[in-house]
């Protein structure tokens, strides 16, 4: 039995070494090189720059009131499409006390005025049909009687102005409604029924009714590292991805590229728009 042993320990190393052997000469072969023909031809060697931003409105317009007061009115929410001259809004005037009693003061004093030259005028009228006065002195009463009558209706209209914000004449293009001044797309309404608003003036902004953006002129705004912006040059076409939207792929070309960087968390970025 152990005899047997022997002669299978002596088989495995035999056949361990001849392996070995076989194993190191196979290796010590050259390798023979394989090479592949292939035609030359022409292309392009691009380089990628990834630039973070976001897509905008070219023109954003604030809607703001021509007449101070309080929203009675809103005709439009965020997401409708408007045209320029459309109603945004209308504003119920809160008139000033020192104003409304001006107004109604001249109201009064028109009244009186006409009265008097109504009362001359028939006079004159009469004396005039008896040939007892000139034509001349006749005109001038009718004249005067007129010019009062127009001034009373002057005055009511302007009371009306400081009252309620309309005029009789152009109630349709009253200040008291809130118009689009472009088509496009409302994007914000800030504020609701009831809330005071101020027009615009020198002293200040005044309050925003409603902000449009024409949505079918866009812009890429976006900034670049310091390092690359040398790669970038107006003119060159862009694609930008959307987060939102990963099935869209909308193309852009670059038309400003800032002349001076900013510094961010260390480093200079310039600004792009494409």
């Amino acid at each position: 039995m152990k005899k047997f042993f022997k002669i299978v320990l002596w088989v495995v190393i035999a056949i361990v070494f001849i392996g070995t052997f076989v194993f190191l000469f196979l290796n010590s072969k050259p390798k023979v090189t394989t090479y592949a023909l292939v035609s030359p031809t022409d292309t392009s060697i691009e380089r990628t720059t990834v630039l973070t931003g976001k897509i905008e409105p070219r023109d954003e317009i604030d809607i703001k009131p021509q007449i101070s007061g309080i929203i009675s009115e809103i005709n439009v929410e965020p997401g409708d499409m408007v045209h320029a001259g459309d109603v945004i809004a209308r504003i119920k005037v809160i008139p000033e006390a020192s104003s409304l009693s001006s107004a109604q003061s001249r109201v009064e004093n028109a009244k009186i005025a006409l009265d008097d030259a109504t009362a001359k005028y028939e006079r004159n009228k009469t004396l005039f049909d008896k040939k007892i006065i000139s034509r001349e002195e006749f005109e001038t009463s009718e004249t005067s009687w007129k010019q009062a009558a127009r001034e009373v209706d002057a005055a009511n209209d302007a009371y009306m102005i400081v009252r309620d914000g309309v005029s009789k004449y152009n109630a349709s293009e009253s200040n008291t409604m809130v118009r689009a001044t472009i088509d496009g797309l409302i994007l914000d309404v800030p504020v609701k029924v009831g809330s005071s608003v101020i027009q615009a003036n020198t002293f200040n902004d005044g309050t925003t009714v409603a902000t449009i953006a024409d949505m079918n002129n866009l812009i890429f705004k976006g900034k670049v590292d310091e390092t690359e912006v040398g790669l970038l040059a107006v003119g060159m076409p862009m694609t930008i991805a959307v987060g939102a939207l990963p099935e869209l792929s909308p193309k852009a070309v670059i038309e400003y590229i800032a002349p001076k960087g900013v510094e961010e968390n260390g480093a200079n970025t310039f600004e792009i728009k494409a």
